[in-house]
């Protein structure tokens, strides 16, 4: 298993990480079968947004004797009321519901505390002034949670609240199709037909931005919706017309800036065990590149997928790292210095670039990749 830093909280997280819609399955019997198997595989994250009691209370007992194993991402605004699940922003539910969880997963805190499901501009406000991100303040201070995060799938709110400085962690629905739709407050359009009857081209700005601001800043995204709730593995039902893989799904979440880990959604052992595959998958098995170049609908002309197929340089110049730190100066309108950082560190930089043309002839979405290193080599003066 890889690890990545989780922006800058200090936490190395599992890049396969566990979603937690299978837990409840078989009477929750099945928490401890993931969770076995997830210790023996390095698995050392997962989310928890349920806020059934049975399923937070199997969760614990699966927990017991090794819960320094695991970083728990809990949600702090979903609970339990009358028999279903609620997304609360009342103040008394919210506290009530922390509570709960605290006792059914047999802790004294949790490692990152998930602001739930905010995808309206409205909301995010509301919480920001109001008492809902005091408390997740209060509960830091006290250590109950130990870092921020937030949960959305609406890019713009998502950015706010980055900016706002007060989210270290970003639970974000990443995927080569949802990448292409603006930002809406309703997530149903992110799956809706009409959304993709057209010919879509190139990634959404807002989300391209969203994901550069998180870089800089340092905040971690933790995936969701990475197969787009399966349909992306299944031909009939994907909006691009075509079936990706286990693999491709994750290569693509992961090679996002700032993405640290992908929460799979695995029903059984075996189904968990296919993503965790991703970790000994050859290149050509996560290249999802000739994939998304073959796609009926939806193309990425001149946009840069860091996908890596314009590999190898003649000057072993790393392209794909290069142009993903131009990005992110181009789009600051200055060189962050961590960014600058990051660049310095690399072997070989854009100014060694020779010119072959070698790497566009490669490229599957035609990108300017000479041009690109001669900017680079200007920006960051190497």
């Amino acid at each position: 298993m890889n690890y990545r830093e989780l922006g800058n909280t200090g936490l190395k997280v599992s890049e396969i990480g566990m979603g937690c819609e299978g837990f409840a399955e078989d009477e929750c019997r099945n928490a401890k079968r993931l969770f076995d198997e997830a210790e023996k595989q390095g698995i050392n994250y997962f989310d928890l947004y349920a806020s059934n009691p049975q399923v937070r209370a199997a969760v614990g007992k699966a927990l017991e004797g090794r819960r320094n194993k695991f970083y728990i991402q809990s949600h702090i605004c979903s609970v339990w009321k009358k028999g279903q699940y609620k997304r609360t922003r009342n103040i008394a539910e919210v506290r009530e519901g922390m509570e709960e969880m605290l006792a059914l997963l047999k802790t004294d805190y949790i490692d990152v505390g998930m602001i739930h499901y905010v995808d309206s501009m409205k909301d995010w406000q509301e919480i920001a002034e109001g008492p809902v991100l005091a408390y997740a303040k209060e509960l830091k201070e006290k250590g109950i949670i130990r870092h921020i995060g937030l949960s959305s799938h609406n890019p713009q709110v998502a950015l706010e609240a980055v900016k706002s400085g007060n989210i270290e962690v970003l639970m974000f629905s990443v995927n080569p199709c949802y990448d292409l739709q603006p930002a809406s407050e309703d997530v149903e359009e992110l799956w809706a037909e009409k959304n993709y009857e057209g010919h879509l081209v190139n990634m959404d700005p807002e989300r391209q931005e969203l994901y550069e601001v998180c870089q800089r800043s340092g905040v971690g995204i933790t995936v969701m919706k990475a197969f787009g709730g399966g349909d992306l593995l299944d031909e009939k039902l994907s909006p691009a017309g075509r079936a990706l893989t286990v693999n491709q799904c994750i290569h693509y979440a992961l090679t996002r800036p700032a993405a640290a880990s992908v929460l799979v959604g695995a029903h059984s052992v075996e189904q968990l065990r296919e993503s965790i595959a991703y970790e000994s998958a050859s290149a050509e098995e996560k290249d999802y590149a000739p994939a998304f170049a073959s796609f009926p609908k939806i193309s990425w002309e001149g946009h840069c997928m860091y996908c890596s197929h314009c590999a190898p340089c003649p000057k072993k110049i790393d392209v794909a790292s290069v142009t993903k730190f131009l990005n992110l100066a181009k789009a600051q309108g200055t060189v962050p210095e961590t960014v600058r950082e990051h660049y310095e560190v690399l072997p070989h930089h854009a100014g060694e670039c020779i010119r072959c043309g070698a790497c566009e002839t490669r490229c599957p979405f035609g990108v300017p990749v000479t041009e690109n290193m001669r900017e680079a080599a200007k920006i960051f003066g190497k």
